[in-house]
C-alpha cells in the first residue's frame, strides 16, 4: 500500500507546501482514500496519478478550513469528470449540513450520491481492503485519527512443500493460499499443511491536528506507521499547546516509546522555510525510520511493514 502527500502545510499554504491532504492508496488496483481536503487539493491531484473516478472515501480529520475547504471542489470535479458511484464521506458533526448548504447556495449539482458518517471509535467501518475505526484527539474543536487496519490478510505459501509435493502453479495454489483444501492427483492436499500462518495485518494511522500523543498509545503499540502533526519545535510548546498542536520531541518522544517502528511527521508551521529543525528534533529523540513529509513525497509500506520513500509523484 501507498501513502502519498497533497498537502503538508499547517494553517495556510507556502511556496513549496500546500494545506493539509494525504492519500492512502491500497495494494491492488487503483482505489484510494483521501484523509483531509485543504484548499487546493484538487491543484494538487492534477500533478499527481490519482483518480477522482476510483476515489472510495474521504475521511475529514476536523472541520478546520486547511483541513476541509477543497472538498467542495473536490466533489464538484468528480462530478463534471462523469462519476457516478456514490462517495462516502467520514467526517465529524457539521460536515453533512456545511455541504448541503454549499451546494444548494453554489446550486452546485452532483450526478452522485454522498453518503455521510461522523466518525465512531466503537465501530469498524469497512473500506476496501481496510477495516477502519476512528480515535478521537484533543484540538480546539472535534478532531479525529482514523486508525486503518489491513483485512483479508492471506497465510503465505510454503513452496518447499508444494514443490517437493509437485502441485503445479495455477488455479489450486490459489485455493490452498485462501484455506481451502484441493485434491491433488487423487490425493488430499490440506491447506493448513502448505501455507505458513498469516502475516500480521498492516495498521496505519493518520492523525489528525492533536496536542496530545497519549490518546494515541492504545491504537500506537502494534501499529507500522503514524502519521502525525508536527506543527512546532520544542522553543514552541507553549505556543502549541494554546492551540492545541504537537511539537516534534512530544510526538518523535511517543513514538519511541512506545516503538512505532515508522513515523511520519506532517502539517509543518510556516514558520519553518524548510523541514531541518523538525527532522532534527525528532531525530533526537526517536530512533525508528523518520520522514518529514513534503508535498508529493510518496512511501510504500510493503507487506513485510518496511516502510520506503518512493520517490515524488509530481508531474
Amino acid at each position: 500500500m501507498e501513502i502519498q502527500f497533497l498537502g503538508t502545510s499547517s494553517g495556510v499554504p507556502t511556496n513549496c507546501r500546500n494545506v493539509s491532504g494525504t492519500a492512502l492508496v491500497q495494494s491492488k488496483g487503483k482505489a484510494w482514500y483521501l484523509i483531509d481536503c485543504g484548499e487546493g487539493t484538487q491543484h494538487q491531484l492534477l500533478r499527481s496519478h490519482l483518480s477522482l473516478g476510483a476515489l472510495e472515501a474521504v475521511f475529514l480529520t476536523h472541520l478546520h478550513g486547511d483541513h476541509c475547504y477543497g472538498l467542495p471542489g473536490v466533489l464538484a470535479t468528480a462530478g463534471l469528470n462523469g462519476r457516478t458511484k456514490p462517495l462516502k464521506i467520514i467526517a465529524p458533526e457539521g460536515a453533512e449540513e456545511w455541504i448541503a448548504l454549499t451546494r444548494r447556495i453554489s446550486q452546485l449539482h452532483l450526478p452522485y450520491q454522498l453518503e455521510f458518517e461522523q466518525p465512531d471509535s466503537k465501530v469498524l467501518n469497512e473500506c476496501g481492503q481496510f477495516s477502519v475505526s476512528a480515535v478521537k484527539l484533543a484540538h480546539r474543536i472535534t478532531s479525529y485519527a482514523y486508525v486503518f487496519v489491513e483485512k483479508n490478510v492471506q497465510s503465505s505459501l510454503n513452496m518447499t512443500k508444494i514443490q517437493a509435493a509437485g502441485i503445479p502453479q495455477g488455479p489450486l495454489l490459489g485455493k490452498l493460499q485462501s484455506g481451502e483444501d484441493v485434491v491433488h492427483n487423487g490425493i488430499l492436499r490440506k491447506a493448513v499443511e502448505y501455507t505458513d500462518t498469516a502475516k500480521k495485518p498492516r495498521k496505519i494511522i493518520i492523525s489528525g491536528d492533536n496536542e496530545n500523543p497519549d490518546l494515541l498509545e492504545a491504537d500506537c503499540r502494534d501499529c507500522d506507521l503514524l502519521i502525525h502533526e508536527s506543527t512546532f519545535t520544542a522553543d514552541m510548546a507553549d505556543r502549541a499547546k494554546a492551540v492545541g498542536h504537537s511539537y516534534a520531541k512530544s510526538i518523535a518522544s511517543f513514538a519511541e516509546r512506545l516503538s512505532v517502528p515508522n513515523l511520519i511527521l506532517t502539517h509543518i508551521s510556516a514558520r519553518f522555510p524548510n523541514s531541518d529543525a523538525i527532522q532534527k528534533e525528532a531525530s533526537d529523540h526517536y530512533s525508528g525510520n523518520l520522514y518529514v513529509a513534503s508535498d508529493f513525497d510518496r512511501f510504500k509500506l510493503n507487506k513485510h511493514s518496511v516502510l520506503d520513500f518512493i520517490g515524488a509523484f509530481d508531474s
